[in-house]
């Protein structure tokens, strides 16, 4: 059995959204990702109404279980924190009017939960996400997959997608991704490397 998350990379000029299907296994499969926009000359209640509209038919399409969120963090600009804050808050609400449960997640968490680095960049994550999507490229803009990896981090660090990693009958330590690879070395209290092959 599987669980349907969607993760939320909040933004006010872009938004990213995507939305996974976990096993119990933890293997994850794509089922959408877009990003929306809003155009910074807009008023604010217009850009807040499209970002919105967009969550709305995303949540409502794709009915997830869950939802994932990046939590807010402390940046110099003002200016782009409050428009992620705004965007946040948007969510929550829309999650709750349909009863979801929304869980937030760090920056680092979710870096951690993909590559087994809390420091790992954004190209690490990006080529990351791809593997163990399957997926031949990587998602584009980095919204896009920031938005997959906070719905896949949700589903391995909650354990809703079926417990720890991963103990499905005839799943051996060689057929895991090197995320869950990296994942239950992390559980175990000695994080991998990164793969040579992502860094840059």
């Amino acid at each position: 059995m599987s669980v349907r998350v969607l993760g939320i990379d909040p933004g006010l000029t872009r938004c990213g959204v995507g939305v996974v299907d976990v096993a119990g296994n933890r293997t994850a499969t794509l089922v959408d990702v877009t990003v929306l926009r809003s155009a910074p000359d807009l008023p604010l209640e217009q850009r807040l109404l499209l970002i919105s509209r967009g969550l709305e038919e995303m949540l409502d399409r794709h009915k997830p279980a869950f939802v994932a969120i990046e939590r807010v963090f402390a940046q110099n600009n003002v200016r782009t924190v409050m428009g992620t804050a705004q965007i946040s808050g948007v969510a929550l609400l829309l999650a709750a009017q349909r009863g979801l449960p929304v869980t937030l997640h760090t920056p680092s968490e979710v870096k951690a939960a993909i590559t087994g680095h809390g420091s790992a960049d954004k190209a690490q994550v990006g080529a990351m996400v791809a593997r163990v999507l399957g997926l031949t490229e990587v998602p584009r803009p980095a919204d896009a997959a920031d938005a997959l990896a906070l719905a896949i981090c949700h589903a391995w660090r909650t354990g809703i997608s079926g417990g720890t990693l991963p103990s499905a009958p005839g799943v051996t330590a060689g057929s895991l991704t090197p995320a869950q690879r990296a994942w239950r070395a992390a559980e175990r209290g000695s994080v991998s490397p990164v793969p040579r092959s992502l860094k840059r």
